[in-house]
């Protein structure tokens, strides 16, 4: 589906704020799609848009969360954000420029500026090379220092994650899970960037190395004056994280808004069904809460009207969400959701909060 870009009243794009131009990122409009299938498959090519029209804009220091299920476009996203993969259209704005506009040696120095640590520990760090060596390596391709120099570098920002000096010199396959997540915090640290794009770096340790990994992201967020975009999938942790959250669903917005209205007054039903998910740590709660249990599994081919709406416990059999795809709105300052029914599902329920008297 198609359309033109819809303008707030206040003439930004839907998700940004009226300040966004002070942002240090600023994503306008960002589509990104896939060809899927060929000849040698039945139905033959099919174009998948993975990212459809998102917006939004980040403050310096700030982290802002993209959550979502598995498939929603978040990852995706981040990759767009800083070039990795080639968006088909929108802008990316890094502190005044368009980063889509840069050419390939603009865009390799500017690389300096942001970074990401990916999700697996085990397949982002190339297993014949030792530690030091991996850590040196965005300081050797940028020129940047001699050898001991880029030696005593890397030993500096292994020893502020928590390795040791001994520990440069073995390979990755001598760490843990935990330990080799420090080592690319490491890497992605040694160019002193102002942006790190987080692609979900906890959710392949152990819940016990979870804390650890979380709280030093924390330090070293106060310590380099880092700004954080946290790709994640556990709303419980994005709500110990982030300061502000945007719910995707099928490559869009469902809604977005700063932690405590999230958490606290979710507007679209995909995100009352996600909290609904979250363990509460409180027996009592726990028993008397609902559960929203999503099912189906939907491509964004094939939906007509609002993309949540096959799955949707307020809209599946309304008429409005059939025919007409909620645009994403400003429903109270700085809450926007995309929902026909914003507030229609209630989040007491399934928080287990007793109904007031």
């Amino acid at each position: 589906m198609s359309a033109e870009p819809l303008v707030a009243p206040n003439g930004l794009l839907p998700g940004l704020r009226p300040n966004a131009a002070d942002s240090l990122l600023r994503v306008e409009e960002i589509v990104k799609e896939f060809v899927v299938g060929g000849s040698g498959f039945r139905g033959g090519t099919q174009v998948i848009r993975a990212v459809d029209g998102i917006s939004f804009d980040v403050a310096r220091g700030e982290t802002f969360g993209l959550v979502g299920e598995t498939g929603c476009g978040k990852s995706t996203l981040g990759r767009c954000i800083i070039r990795l993969q080639e968006p088909k259209s929108g802008r990316v704005v890094f502190d005044g420029l368009d980063v889509l506009a840069l050419d390939r040696a603009e865009i390799r120095r500017m690389r300096r500026r942001f970074q990401i640590v990916f999700q697996d520990p085990y397949s982002s760090l190339d297993p014949r090379m030792s530690v030091a060596g991996i850590v040196e390596e965005g300081l050797r391709i940028h020129g940047i220092g001699d050898r001991a120099e880029r030696r005593q570098a890397a030993l500096e920002i292994l020893s502020i994650v928590g390795l040791d000096a001994e520990q440069a010199t073995r390979k990755p396959h001598a760490f843990s899970g935990g330990q080799r997540q420090r080592i690319a915090l490491a890497r992605a640290l040694v160019l002193n960037p102002e942006l790190v794009v987080l692609d979900e770096p906890i959710s392949a340790l152990d819940v016990s190395i979870q804390a650890q990994v979380m709280n030093l992201l924390r330090n070293l967020q106060e310590r380099f004056s880092l700004t954080y975009v946290f790709i994640v999938h556990d709303l419980a942790v994005a709500e110990y994280f982030c300061d502000r959250l945007a719910v995707l669903y099928l490559g869009g917005v469902m809604e977005l808004a700063d932690r405590e209205a999230i958490f606290n007054e979710p507007l679209h039903p995909y995100t009352v069904a996600l909290l609904s998910a979250v363990p509460i740590p409180d027996p009592a709660r726990e028993r008397r809460r609902e559960r929203i249990v999503l099912r189906g599994e939907v491509s964004p081919s094939d939906v007509v009207g609002c993309r949540f709406r096959p799955r949707c416990p307020v809209g599946r059999d309304r008429d409005v969400c059939r025919a007409e795809r909620p645009p994403l709105r400003e429903l109270k300052p700085g809450h926007w959701a995309a929902c026909h029914f914003p507030g229609e599902l209630s989040v007491a329920s399934v928080k287990g909060e007793r109904p007031a008297a």
